[in-house]
């Protein structure tokens, strides 16, 4: 059996994707400065990671319906001293690619490893079709087939939808990136003002009868002890004595500062909203999209667990279909407890259609036929 020849005759009946340069080992990914975004942006923000945790975990505790038990435990397994699926899921939601390793023998799979995203580079052929990955650590490169001789994939790489690439998916972090920033700066520019009282309570205003002027020395020397006596956490409250023409003028909350608060509180809804999230159940004010959070629970699910969980899991069963014989992997969503309302409501919907048979409302449920 000509297997190489039929294959490659396949490819070249495919449209050629983005070429190869010469002279260059791996093509660039375009979430350049990744590693730099992820520590100074993802890294810093409460509200990023734990959206991108509560979807990833969901995703990685999700309950399985699979007919091969081995297949289950392979994919149960954890790679890396992570759960394998949860991370893919945070790798797909930030870098939009996520590269698994199916390390096999002659005994079948033994391990399935997730890969750095951004340590991966396409090598594509003539036609611009990946036929290998360089994996970089530093100076080292090790280059990865992308499928063995016998047809079997030994790589599976899982990307997000970009319209702009032919090799690398889309991810969420650098859409969010703006958003992000603005958080960060808040939460800095907050830090800051508790640092001097939290916000600058009042004002030193020197009014003599005799209109003097404070001289640069005595301006410094005002400035230091205030900063030595009065400033910061410790001195809160401490009262202040004041002389020779000095008085104290309270400042209240500017419209400025309450609008400052209001775009924190703005881009944090941006955050969630970028990676899928109800902002409700991230705990930020002002937001009543959802009656509760059983709704918002059900379209997280709905709108973002699940299709990121499918994606992940449809490319795993595909990949893995040369080694079992049934290879699908999906969720049980029987088994979702969000989700308990939504198949409640439609097993009585299904048991109250009389016109039905037994064995049609079996099959409408997602049952396997009953035995004779």
């Amino acid at each position: 059996m000509n297997i190489f020849g039929r294959k490659s005759a396949g490819r070249a009946r495919r449209p050629v994707l983005q070429l190869a340069v010469p002279g260059l080992a791996a093509r660039e990914a375009p979430a350049i400065g990744y590693e730099q975004q992820l520590r100074q942006l993802y890294l810093r923000n409460p509200i990023a990671q734990r959206a991108v945790r509560l979807v990833a975990e969901s995703v990685g505790g999700a309950p399985l319906k699979l007919a091969d038990p081995a297949l289950g435990a392979l994919v149960a397994a954890r790679s890396g001293g992570q759960l394998l699926t949860e991370t893919l899921a945070a790798q797909l939601l930030l870098h939009g690619n996520a590269y698994v390793q199916i390390i096999a023998d002659e005994g079948g799979v033994r391990e399935l490893f997730a890969l750095r995203p951004e340590r991966v580079r396409a090598l594509p052929d003539a036609r611009g079709w990946p036929v290998a990955y360089c994996y970089r650590l530093g100076e080292a490169r090790q280059t990865l087939i992308a499928e063995a001789a016998d047809g079997r994939p030994q790589i599976v790489h899982v990307k997000a939808f970009n319209p702009a690439d032919d090799h690398y998916g889309l991810g969420c972090l650098s859409a969010t990136a703006g958003a992000i920033a603005i958080h960060n700066a808040a939460t800095a520019w907050n830090q800051a003002l508790l640092d001097n009282a939290a916000r600058p309570s009042g004002a030193l205003v020197y009014d003599p009868a005799d209109g003097a002027v404070l001289s640069a020395d005595q301006i410094e020397r005002i400035r230091a002890e205030l900063d030595q006596g009065f400033a910061g956490a410790a001195n809160a409250g401490r009262p202040m004595l004041l002389e020779g023409g000095l008085k104290w003028q309270a400042l209240s909350l500017s419209p400025a500062d309450m609008d400052f608060a209001a775009l924190k509180a703005g881009a944090a809804r941006d955050i969630a909203t970028a990676f899928g999230v109800p902002p409700m159940l991230l705990g930020l004010p002002g937001d009543a999209t959802y009656a509760n959070y059983r709704e918002a629970s059900r379209a997280l699910w709905r709108q973002t667990i699940l299709p990121l969980a499918d994606t992940i899991l449809s490319a795993l069963g595909q990949a893995l279909a040369g080694w079992f014989a049934d290879a699908a992997i999906t969720i049980d969503i029987d088994r979702v407890t969000a989700l308990a309302e939504d198949r409640e409501r439609l097993w009585a919907q299904v048991n109250a259609a009389d016109f039905l048979s037994a064995e049609d409302k079996r099959a409408m449920l997602g049952l396997t036929p009953k035995e004779a």
